[in-house]
């Protein structure tokens, strides 16, 4: 208790910090973290081919998050009445989409973090300099893991793509199916968008978190001119 009290009192809130660079294009970076890992972790897919047998026959394709394809098997009803073929999805990309998510979980957890640390306790961030170091060095490590993810996942979502294709699942019936209803891919088209935003947000921050750090400020800035100097 004494700590949280210790904490609370030591909160200032100042908005000013979102009218400058560093503050506005983390809050970008906030929302942003959300809009990636939300349009891929809650994906659910689905699909329809129609049977050509004299009764025609819905059959529902479905696959989700986290892209286990072969988990979701469907079956093909056969025109003789017989129970069916059952097909199963091909691939497992749950490891590219599963990093991607968690980068942005993670990224969505530091911004909360810093955005708090900006707002409220600008005075602890910048009173030495190793919440701008640690800041930057952080930054710059989520810049690299979302290039690393968003081009695996950009890369598994071509996979999961080829893997859904109707074109090639209706070579299943027999006689050959027809295409009803494509999966929405336009939901997951979007998360890799995002990801490689955050991507040239992340970058970009880096140089304004640099700005506030003593490798960019002089150690000993020079010396006023009308606090006199040295006279010639």
């Amino acid at each position: 208790m004494e700590f949280i009290q210790k904490l609370m009192s030591g909160f200032r809130l100042d908005l000013g910090p979102l009218k400058e660079p560093l503050g506005f294009i983390r809050l970008l970076e906030w929302l942003f973290t959300i809009f990636a890992f939300g349009t891929t972790g809650g994906y659910v897919g689905s699909a329809v081919i129609t049977t050509n047998c004299t009764t025609k026959t819905d059959v529902p394709i479905q696959f989700n998050y986290p892209f286990r394809l072969a988990a979701h098997p469907f079956i093909v009803p056969n025109c003789t009445g017989s129970t069916g073929n059952t097909v199963y999805l091909m691939g497992d990309y749950s490891s590219s989409a599963e990093f991607f998510v968690c980068v942005g979980v993670f990224g969505f957890l530091y911004c909360t973090f810093t955005l708090v640390l900006y707002l409220g306790y600008q005075h602890v961030y910048r009173e030495t300099n190793r919440g701008p170091i640690i800041d930057l060095v952080v930054t710059g490590i989520f810049a690299f893991l979302w290039l690393v993810s968003s081009s695996a996942w950009g890369k598994g979502l071509t996979d999961v793509k080829n893997a859904t294709d109707l074109k090639n699942l209706v070579k299943h019936c027999d006689p050959l199916c027809q295409i009803k209803e494509h999966p929405a891919m336009g939901r997951l088209n979007s998360s890799v968008i995002f990801g490689f935003l955050n991507l040239i947000l992340w970058v970009g921050n880096c140089w304004f978190i640099y700005k506030e750090t003593p490798f960019h400020k002089p150690a000993h800035p020079p010396p006023n001119p009308e606090e006199g100097g040295p006279s010639s």
